[in-house]
């Protein structure tokens, strides 16, 4: 009977548990992208902008499994050179656009954690989040997948009980911001920028995908990884309009609820929730360039072992930090997101979308990729 239980919860579960891992980062994790997104078109343009935004993701999500499975492609260069042929490189790029920026937000937000509850030095924070990713990725796919299962359980755990305190302690405020009336624009925009620089997630996770049996198994995970997603996002929202709008120009609006909440154990709690999820995060995407790496290395009769893969960690984490340093957590989220939005609907929604889809519908059958792709 566990064992059943396991197949499922890999099978179902575990993608949207890595999917969320990847998406819940420094912005969501700390609030600031659901300040940034959602909150300018009010408290319920910003949840009509979030059901949106899920809805995009468990779209998205759906399709890129469905791919991934009816062509064997299990890492993202294999994928886009099916999805793009020889314009796989322009998802290369973007990628590691996107990886830079994520890496850079989740180190800002790790420096400002640190400082803000510890008092440590910004830089203290930063580098135990670095250390933390190279460390767990250095050891593979099972590490990784262990850490998204455990963490994720911590994650919902504390933001439950943040949840259930926030509604407890601001109930008539939370009251008083969802019955003003608000002005309502923007939310569709919000939504669709939001959901699309994060649904690259449903890639960077494909490596979890090896436990999926058919295409049913591809519609369920993809389906339910928008809900697993965005649930402890919008209850977050919800819990944050008891102080809108001023709350919306906070750096750290998870910060700004603990302090009114004055519980100096769970505010540390909530913190040590914080650098988890950031962990998990930045370990999902690294994970993914590791991956990439070890594919090419396999096809060139080569393996890439757990000291290739600490280096290979180490310098995008490193890049990252001199990039959170430069430009800062609010800056990093207000700007490279919207700039990373565009850029993926051009290389990825769109193209998957339309041929993608296209190809489905002729049933594609899976089968081994082509030498071409291990470039």
């Amino acid at each position: 009977m566990t064992g059943h239980f396991d197949s499922r919860f890999n099978r179902w579960i575990l993608p949207g548990f890595a999917f969320k891992a990847v998406v819940i980062g420094g912005g969501y994790a700390t609030g600031r992208e659901l300040a940034e997104f959602f909150l300018p078109s009010g408290p319920w343009g910003g949840i009509l902008g979030m059901l949106l935004a899920m809805a995009i993701w468990s779209l998205v999500c759906t399709l890129t499994f469905l791919f991934a499975r009816a062509t064997n492609s299990m890492d993202y260069r294999s994928f886009f050179g099916r999805l793009l042929g020889p314009g796989w490189v322009l998802f290369e790029g973007a990628y590691l656009c996107l990886v830079i920026v994520m890496l850079s937000v989740f180190a800002a937000a790790a420096g400002a954690i640190g400082s803000a509850v510890l008092g440590w030095p910004q830089i203290a924070g930063t580098v135990l989040l670095i250390l933390s990713i190279a460390a767990v990725t250095a050891y593979g796919s099972d590490s990784v997948e262990r850490l998204f299962k455990y963490v994720t359980f911590f994650l919902y755990a504390v933001f439950a009980a943040f949840i259930v305190l926030s509604l407890t302690h601001f109930a008539d405020r939370i009251s008083i911001g969802l019955s003003t009336p608000h002005p309502m624009n923007g939310w569709i925009l919000g939504g669709v920028t939001y959901s699309i620089y994060n649904v690259v997630g449903a890639v960077i996770i494909l490596p979890v995908l090896r436990h999926l049996r058919d295409r049913r198994d591809a519609v369920i995970a993809g389906i339910l990884c928008g809900p697993l997603a965005m649930l402890p996002a919008l209850l977050f929202l919800i819990c944050m309009t008891a102080f809108y709008p001023g709350i919306e120009h906070e750096a750290l609006p998870s910060d700004f609820l603990l302090n009114r909440l004055q519980m100096p154990v769970f505010h540390i709690l909530f913190q040590l929730m914080i650098f988890s999820a950031l962990l998990e995060s930045g370990t999902g995407a690294v994970h993914a360039i590791n991956e990439r790496v070890a594919l090419v290395v396999k096809a060139r009769g080569r393996s890439f072992d757990r000291p290739g893969r600490l280096m290979l960690a180490s310098l995008v984490l490193i890049v990252s930090v001199f990039v959170a340093a430069r430009f800062g957590l609010v800056d990093l989220i207000a700007s490279g997101y919207r700039f990373l939005a565009y850029l993926f609907m051009a290389v990825y929604v769109l193209p998957l979308v339309t041929y993608g889809s296209w190809r489905l519908l002729r049933r594609s059958e899976p089968g081994p990729a082509p030498a071409a792709l291990h470039g």
